[in-house]
């Protein structure tokens, strides 16, 4: 007996069974759960019909005749029915049930299990589904068609090749890095989307961290100048965000240099854990005076000329540390970290983070000039808090950030090397 084959029927089963509950429960006539489910098998049964008789035709013919019987069923259900009104979400369900039962036995189960599970659930959110697509504004539609142009269109032609002085441009790795960035906002916009506007200011503060901790600061000290007695309630906003921002920047060491995450980890998670504490002890405060408010309308965060103007940045930066590290040495390192972080901490994050993989700087001066740039980042929402403020917003602003600020110097002067994961 081949229990190999017996599991492949039993995946094929349960998926069948769930998409076929969901078609079923939604009342469609077309086919429900039995159907389904025999779909699912039979999908399964050619499969191991074509291994058998080693025929390539037994699939396909088995496939066109299922699309056949959709066919006459719509035409006879057509004459009818009166309205002529029919989806077909169905029967491509239907024939898409039938190939991964098939893609089970000649394909990669996981990936079957995959797209049969993702395919119930998009069947299931429908309504939300939709509920979604009517609330999308033009701005909504920009920022995902965007979106998709630079990570579907644009990355996969760009050469995989390093051009340039010192060998550190690479088109499709700089615009891999825009992508990321460009994602993270995306999703924190989205969040918002489906957030609403009026959310707690421990959401405001998580989704300006993603979208964008230096707008975020910009839009809630402005705020405090026309709005009284929201001074604590922006200090936290803002200092939430720029916390959420160096989780980000932690996201994205994670997502270029995985294999040396062990040595970065603990000192930036320090820094992060005691803007966190700063947090708390803020919205003990806030809370105290129950104060709350409806979050700012972010712009769209998928610009393209925005994105490239990160991705010339990038590059700028990548050329800039290479070419300090060259003429200068390791400790000069440290000012292009300080000017580099000042407006952007994501682009510096990303060059460290590309040339710690490439063994170009090592793995401890790297987290430091990361968390320098962070820092010096801090200090430049700091300053536009206090421009753009009250007076009392510089205050509690000045206070969380000061002390965020010595911490992270004294870690970055005192962590020893060998304290790491």
């Amino acid at each position: 007996m081949n229990y190999d084959q017996l599991t492949t029927l039993g995946i094929a089963f349960g998926l069948g069974l769930l998409v076929g509950v969901q078609r079923q429960k939604s009342d469609n006539k077309m086919a429900g759960v039995r159907t389904f489910t025999l779909l699912s098998v039979l999908g399964v049964m050619a499969g191991y019909l074509s291994q058998v008789y080693d025929n390539p035709y037994i699939l396909p013919a088995l496939g066109l005749s299922i699309a056949a019987m959709f066919v006459t069923a719509n035409m006879i259900k057509y004459k009818s029915d009166e309205s002529h009104d029919f989806g077909q979400t169905t029967e491509v369900a239907a024939l898409l049930m039938f190939s991964i039962g098939a893609y089970l036995v000649l394909g990669d189960q996981l990936v079957g299990v995959i797209v049969g599970t993702l395919m119930a659930i998009l069947l299931y959110v429908k309504e939300r589904l939709h509920h979604f697509i009517d609330r999308l504004s033009e701005k909504d539609l920009s920022a995902i068609m965007t979106l998709a142009g630079i990570s579907l269109v644009i990355l996969p032609i760009l050469p995989d090749k390093t051009f340039g002085p010192y060998g550190v441009l690479n088109p499709r790795n700089i615009w891999l890095m825009i992508t990321l960035i460009v994602g993270i906002s995306v999703v924190g916009y989205f969040i918002y989307k489906f957030a609403g506007k009026r959310v707690g200011v421990i959401a405001n503060g998580i989704l300006g961290g993603l979208i964008s901790s230096t707008a975020t600061t910009v839009s809630y000290a402005r705020k405090t100048k026309s709005t009284s007695d929201i001074n604590k309630m922006a200090a936290f906003v803002i200092a939430t965000a720029s916390m959420v921002s160096l989780v980000r920047v932690l996201i994205e060491i994670t997502v270029v240099v995985p294999k040396k995450l062990n040595f970065i980890l603990l000192p930036i998670l320090t820094e992060i854990i005691v803007l966190a504490l700063l947090c708390a002890a803020l919205f003990y405060l806030v809370n105290k005076d129950e104060t709350d408010d409806e979050m700012p309308e972010p712009e769209n965060p998928a610009q393209f000329k925005s994105a490239l103007l990160f991705g010339l940045l990038y590059a700028l930066i990548l050329l800039a540390v290479a070419f300090t590290e060259e003429k200068f040495g390791n400790e000069a390192l440290y000012l292009v970290s300080i000017v580099s972080g000042l407006t952007d901490v994501d682009a510096i994050t990303l060059s460290i983070s590309q040339l710690m993989k490439i063994d170009n700087i090592s793995v401890h001066l790297g987290w430091k000039l990361i968390l320098l740039a962070a820092l010096s980042n801090l200090v430049f929402k700091g300053i536009m808090a206090m421009m753009l403020g009250t007076k009392q917003l510089a205050k509690w602003v000045g206070v969380v950030f000061g002390i965020a600020l010595v911490v992270g110097l004294f870690i970055i002067w005192l962590w020893p090397d060998w304290w790491h994961l």
